[in-house]
């Protein structure tokens, strides 16, 4: 698949370990508000509700806003914690998403040795609090040539709204030249495939797909994608 112009990178997930921030996140947390211990029980618990709300999220059911807060409300009555307001909570978990960084198949080095030889884009539906503050104490916000976040476009991945603000930006000459790497089959193949450019599923853990995307590609570590250029 030669002439690929730009690559859109997902990234949590993806480039960084969202799992390996989250379990610091909440269990750094539960020390500081007086919760107890936050056992891999509680985080399997919170990870089920968490998924469940964020896929509400892509099929444009709830605000942003509004999950980010009811989840944290839904994790806590199940687990019959009291204490901070989850708004309290969330507001503060969107910070300390951002103090723990963890690349993936050495992300930071292959994003590093592909500048300038290709445009890359972080495209994320991660909260602007916290992407900001991982891309800029990961260095990628310096190796990337551009970030795109929902927030700040208005509309989530997988809806094409939101790659057509990328394009509009990068150059509507790109998107057939571009491809999408991501995690999510929902959320990034998904919307790829939407918006009419070409799709990489980053698959590491080698899991079916159950849906009705289908990437063009699938790889199980993000240095394949050299491969692809």
């Amino acid at each position: 698949m030669g002439g690929l112009r730009a690559i859109l990178w997902d990234v949590d997930g993806t480039l960084l370990d969202f799992k390996a921030a989250e379990r610091a996140a909440m269990r750094s947390l539960f020390a500081d508000f007086g919760l107890g211990e936050c056992t891999d029980g509680a985080l399997a618990r919170y990870s089920v509700i968490n998924k469940s709300y964020w896929r509400k999220l892509e099929r444009g059911e709830m605000a942003k806003a509004e999950i980010l807060v009811r989840r944290f409300e839904d994790f806590f009555a199940a687990e019959g914690l009291s204490g901070p307001s989850a708004a309290e909570f969330n507001a503060a978990y969107q910070t300390r998403l951002g103090d723990t960084i963890v690349f993936r198949d050495g992300a930071d080095k292959l994003v590093a040795s592909l500048r300038g030889k290709i445009e890359q884009y972080a495209a994320s539906n991660g909260t602007t609090a916290a992407q900001t503050r991982k891309l800029a104490r990961s260095g990628l916000g310096k190796l990337l040539d551009g970030v795109f976040l929902s927030e700040r476009i208005g509309y989530e991945k997988p809806a094409k709204e939101f790659f057509d603000a990328v394009f509009r930006e990068i150059g509507e000459d790109k998107r057939a030249a571009a491809l999408i790497v991501g995690d999510s089959l929902t959320s990034d193949i998904a919307g790829g495939a939407g918006a009419g450019i070409k799709t990489c599923w980053y698959n590491p853990d080698g899991a079916p797909n159950a849906t009705e995307a289908k990437p063009d590609f699938e790889i199980s570590d993000l240095n394949e994608v050299t491969g692809l250029l």
